[in-house]
This record gives C-alpha cells, structure tokens and sequence, in this order.
C-alpha cells in the first residue's frame, strides 16, 4: 500500500492479524527498506504475536537512488524520524489499526529514528525496540523518550555496545539492553536472530497489550 507522509508518498506492506494487541512501525537504516530479510522475520514473528506491522521504505526510489552514490540520506536521522512520525499518524487513520497502541521498532541508524518518533508521539508510541541501533545518533531526544525502550545488540559488536551503553543512561524512561551471546552486528549466526525476534515479541506484547503487567 502507499503510506503518505508530508508531500511524498511511500510504499509499505501493513499486516493485521485476528484481533491485534498493537501495531508496530519498522524503520529501516543503512540503505534498508522494507525487503530486509532480518526485518521482515522480526515481523512475522511478531505478526505470530498477535501484533500488527507496517514495513516501509523510508526514502522514496529516487532518494534510494541518490542515497546509493551518497550514502548521506541513511544517516539524516531528522529525515527518517518525520518519515516514522508522518507513518504513525498515517496509522491513526487507517481503520483496522486506527485505535491500536503503537510500537517502533530500528535497526540501525533507523533505531535513532524510532526513538525520536517515540519522544515526538509520546501519548502514541508505547514501546520501542532497537536491534543493532544506533540510538545514539537520536541525541537530545533520549531525554525525552518516556516509552519502554529495550536494546538488543550483539555479544560480538563492541563498539555498537559501548554507544547503546551510552544512549541508555540518556533515556528518559524505562530501559533494558540485552546482549546476544556470539552474535555480530547483522545477527546472522544461528539462532541470534531467532533470539532477537523473541525478544522483541515478548517487549511488545508486554508494553502494548499490558500482559504480565499489574494495575492494567
């Protein structure tokens, strides 16, 4: 489907289970689009859940082309943020996931893009899941982010794990960095995947649809 933003239009791919506990907004990063094999897992791991998702491409073809001689668009974090934004309050129009709690989740520089939208839409997003991220590069806007924020990076990606130590102690609200055992940055040896998706399965239901929570 085409997700309007602002004065471009985008192509994304929204699935909705039988009676959804939340919807979760993929934002991509380092020249990443809604293709990505390791994304698309995630999200029918989540899809599996009982949680909707919407996969798009956060820069049109002719951003994409440019992107690919320049590789500086994958890193306008301002940029991608309004693109996540714009997506989120394209979501509260859509009927089937229009009154659903909403979640983001970033690989990559699209972590920083998560987090921004998260601090930007806080009565909106109500839980934020970074694999591999660069949160970091959301700079003041952790301080604001209120949202859950859970942090997966690999056992074998130091400095992507000194940079989400360094974000974490900047977030405003609730946090927790999970270390993959063996893994590296993309998460391709066997199982590390498989663990990520888990993971973030488990946030979202928790923080969306307040399973295991008390007082909800």
């Amino acid at each position: 489907m085409t997700v309007a933003v602002g004065d471009v239009e985008l192509a994304g791919d929204l699935t909705v289970p039988p009676d959804p506990r939340g919807v979760v907004v993929f934002a991509h990063g380092s020249g990443s689009g809604r293709f990505s094999p390791r994304n698309r897992y995630v999200a029918e791991e989540l899809v599996g859940g009982g949680l909707a998702t919407l996969l798009m491409d956060l820069l049109t073809p002719r951003e994409e082309a440019v992107d690919l001689r320049t590789g500086h668009l994958r890193f306008d974090i301002r940029l991608l943020a309004d693109r996540v934004i714009g997506a989120i309050d394209w979501l509260a129009t859509e009927p089937a996931v229009a009154a659903l709690p909403v979640g983001t989740f970033g690989a990559s520089t699209g972590a920083a893009a998560a987090l921004v939208a998260a601090a930007e839409r806080p009565d909106r997003v109500g839980a934020v899941v970074s694999r591999g991220g660069r949160p970091d590069l959301a700079g003041d806007a952790l301080r604001r982010v209120t949202a859950p924020t859970l942090l997966i990076v690999g056992g074998r990606d130091p400095e992507v794990l000194r940079l989400n130590q360094m974000a974490q102690a900047l977030l405003g609200g609730e946090s927790q960095l999970e270390i993959v055992r063996g893994a590296t940055h993309l998460f391709e040896e066997p199982g590390a995947l498989e663990h990520v998706a888990a993971l973030a399965r488990h946030w979202f239901v928790r923080h969306l649809s307040g399973e295991g929570q008390t007082g909800r």
